[in-house]
């Protein structure tokens, strides 16, 4: 056997016999970058003491690795097509793992930052990666199962980092879940040396670096503005981050409709099969990051838990995960995408109403049932969204399909964090104000305890540490008269250090409850939308999926098919060589999903003008 696998998967004449070991690997390498931001959350109180973070420090050490990362995917996807997709995935995992150990070394809040963007580059070359090797390296008839996993692994990893960086908080600092990555990441380019096939696009033509770069500016100024803004007011710099994103977006829409051959053909987002799986991606992890962005700090401050118990606390959102994962791999070949999908985000919304419920009182047992509906919607909605996507890109841009897929994941996400975060932020603020009023707290400790719900229980340690101060001077006191008054100004001060705790967990309690009310009604209307946009599961559909579920004979037995089937990949000429494809129009094919894009459909032709490479 072969040490490295030198064999390009376009050149196999049957499917690659080590594929899900393959699959292993990729999965590996998304574990890590999708951990790299959930961890963090766990471990920034840490890192704010030891550096002395500001509230702005902090907020960028974590939004640091966002800009680059969401802005860089389609160009790198589309580098990663022309010339190596495993390149692309090992490149990718040696800066992302350089940047990991900087982030652990350095001693500033610069430095952090710096080293959490670099990271967030090497995750822009290596989430794409994952997907077009996938779907270069499975054969049609096994590439929804292979991204059902794909999917599940990715849930995992938003419930596997806090759990993960607790465990290593209980003895050692906050560098080490920057060092953790290291060894994963050196794991995964072995594996991908050993068991991932090389891959790139066997026809492609020059990289469109005018709409790549156009890209890069209007998504890396959209995500700047979405971080800016909600958390730093709309000030001078989020205006003009707002301002470069819009006319950024107009340049790339009108350059891609004119270049013969684009980065990304903008004409795919008119097929309603396309359109509608993006927007569910991006809506279901508008909810998802903003739900887990508060009740990590619900579990941790209010609650009490410390990261470890957090992280464990999170695992029946993983569990569920995969439940829901094997669920849609049964449910989407009979009942198709669009019932899964939809039963998928109706879930998501029932999650975040039954958050609503939330109060002073509740313990972490009215948290659990949410949990698992919000990680069974993850794995039912997620997966069939993900494969229409990557089924709607012909084998030459099957990087772009995965940096398209990654992108609207980031920018939801992002967009949960900002929205959802304001909201809590205001919510959680004003309730406070109301639950302090006339307890005679200075204006200045009641602007810092307003900040954030651990700056809240931060004002109320002071005041506490402060009672114990005077009850210690009372026992010293030099006569009775004196220590009496000591003792009562103790006794009085430790009341309130109780009132300003009490009042600090019951008003992030509404604002969570508040919250969750406003995920809920956002999300309910993306589910009507994105019902509407999807497809039903017409004739051609049906017929084509029963076909795969019952095994292609040519596709799954290669050793007595035919040829030309006998490469997957490359089975179907109007996808493989997209330039001398069937020409054959949407309309003409009469059915519901070829109007929404046939391209859409993983088992599908590519039309004319989504087959452009």
């Amino acid at each position: 056997m072969r040490l490295v696998m030198n064999e390009p998967v376009e050149r196999m004449d049957r499917p690659y016999a080590r594929r899900w070991w393959a699959l292993l690997v990729l999965c590996l390498s998304l574990l890590i970058i999708v951990m790299a931001n959930t961890a963090l959350t766990v471990a920034a109180p840490d890192m704010t003491q030891d550096l002395g973070l500001s509230s702005a420090d902090l907020q960028w050490v974590i939004d640091g690795y966002t800009v680059p990362y969401a802005a860089l995917m389609l160009l790198l996807g589309a580098i990663g097509d022309k010339y190596s997709r495993r390149g692309a995935l090992i490149l990718g995992l040696v800066v992302f793992g350089g940047g990991a150990v900087a982030g652990s070394l350095v001693e500033s809040s610069t430095g952090v930052i710096a080293a959490r963007a670099v990271m967030g580059v090497g995750a822009a070359l290596i989430m794409p990666a994952t997907l077009s090797l996938l779907a270069a390296t499975f054969p049609r008839a096994e590439r929804a199962k292979a991204i059902v996993l794909w999917t599940a692994t990715a849930g995992l990893a938003i419930a596997a980092g806090p759990l993960v960086a607790g465990a290593l908080l209980e003895n050692h600092g906050w560098s080490s879940t920057f060092l953790i990555n290291v060894p994963i990441a050196a794991l995964a380019i072995v594996g991908a040396l050993v068991l991932v096939p090389p891959s790139k696009a066997a026809h492609h033509n020059r990289i469109d670096y005018v709409g790549g770069l156009l890209s890069v500016v209007w998504i890396g100024s959209l995500v700047y503005m979405i971080i800016e803004g909600p958390h730093f007011g709309w000030g001078v710099k989020a205006v003009t981050a707002a301002v470069v994103a819009g006319a950024g977006l107009v340049l790339f829409v009108l350059w891609e409709l004119r270049h013969p051959r684009p980065v990304i053909d903008v004409r795919r987002f008119a097929h309603r099969r396309f359109a509608g799986s993006n927007l569910a991606v991006a809506l279901f992890f508008l909810a998802v990051f903003g739900a887990f962005y508060y009740l990590t700090q619900h579990l941790q401050f209010v609650l009490g838990y410390d990261a470890l118990d957090t992280g464990v606390r999170m695992l029946p959102l993983a569990g569920a995960v995969f439940v829901g994962s094997a669920l849609t791999g049964y449910l989407t070949p009979r009942i198709g995408m669009r019932f899964t999908v939809t039963a998928g985000m109706v879930g998501g919304t029932a999650a975040l109403a039954l958050l609503t419920r939330v109060d002073a009182a509740s313990a972490y047992g009215d948290f659990v049932l949410p949990l698992v509906i919000l990680g069974l919607a993850i794995g039912l909605a997620l997966s069939p969204c993900t494969d229409a996507i990557m089924g709607a890109f012909p084998e030459a841009e099957l990087g772009v399909g995965g940096a398209v897929n990654d992108t609207s994941l980031e920018l939801g996400g992002s967009l949960g964090i900002a929205i959802l975060g304001s909201v809590l932020a205001g919510s959680y603020s004003s309730h406070l104000a109301d639950a302090t009023a006339g307890s005679k707290l200075p204006a200045g400790a009641l602007a810092t305890a307003q900040d954030s719900v651990g700056a809240g229980y931060a004002v109320a340690q002071g005041i506490g540490d402060k009672a114990r101060q005077i009850g210690a001077q009372a026992a010293h006191a030099a006569n009775p008269e004196q220590a009496a008054q000591l003792k009562a100004q103790a006794g009085q001060l430790a009341g309130g250090a109780r009132q300003m705790a009490d009042a600090v967990g019951s008003s992030f309690s509404d604002a969570v409850a508040h919250t969750s009310l406003v995920g809920a009604v956002i999300l309910g209307v993306g589910t009507v939308l994105v019902a509407v946009l999807l497809p039903g599961k017409s004739r051609t559909e049906a017929e084509t999926e029963a076909e795969s579920q019952a095994g292609n004979e040519n596709e799954a037995e290669p050793e007595a098919g035919n040829e030309n089937e006998a490469e997957p990949e490359a089975g179907n000429k109007a996808e493989s060589e997209p330039e001398a494809g069937v020409e054959k129009d949407a309309d003409e094919r009469g059915d519901d999903s070829a109007t929404a894009g046939q391209s859409g459909d993983p088992a599908g032709t590519v039309t004319p003008r989504a087959a452009v490479s």
